[in-house]
């Protein structure tokens, strides 16, 4: 039987290659499709400002909190600590806490959160390979 998240669902179909679209409500149907609530959840937790951009900064490199404070631009103490809580929970960094007064702790990518990172890496070319594109978009819209 398959649980619906809200009003919308991340269904995951079952084919040679997985794919992940969304549907209103629960799928009913016997079609294969099969809605999965952690999938949602992780792709919720993922799909944010903060997190693809912390992701980036570690890249292939252990930092210390300071210096990926200094590499995402713009991000607060909070959010930074959010985001490192919750890609740590969903297995993507590890956090190391060594033990020195003060305590140093240093995060890197696990090898889910380097395969997340090819992802990343995509969008940001995707990015740039249309900026031009979108802006023009943006600019003819808010005229």
């Amino acid at each position: 039987m398959e649980q619906g998240i809200g009003a919308r669902s991340l269904v995951i179909a079952k084919t040679s290659s997985t794919k992940c679209r969304w549907r209103s409500g629960p799928s009913t149907s016997n079609t294969g499709v099969t809605t999965h609530p952690t999938a949602a959840s992780i792709f919720s937790d993922v799909a944010n400002k903060w997190a693809l951009l912390i992701i980036e900064a570690l890249g292939e490199r252990t930092l210390r909190f300071s210096e990926l404070r200094n590499e995402v631009e713009g991000v607060s103490h909070k959010m930074l600590t959010q985001n490192l809580r919750m890609l740590e929970r969903n297995g993507l960094v590890d956090r190391k806490v060594h033990p020195t007064v003060p305590p140093r702790v240093e995060y890197t990518l696990t090898e889910p959160g380097q395969g997340l990172r090819t992802a990343v890496d995509v969008i940001c070319g995707w990015t740039h390979q249309h900026l031009g594109h979108i802006e023009s978009a943006r600019g003819r819209f808010d005229a």
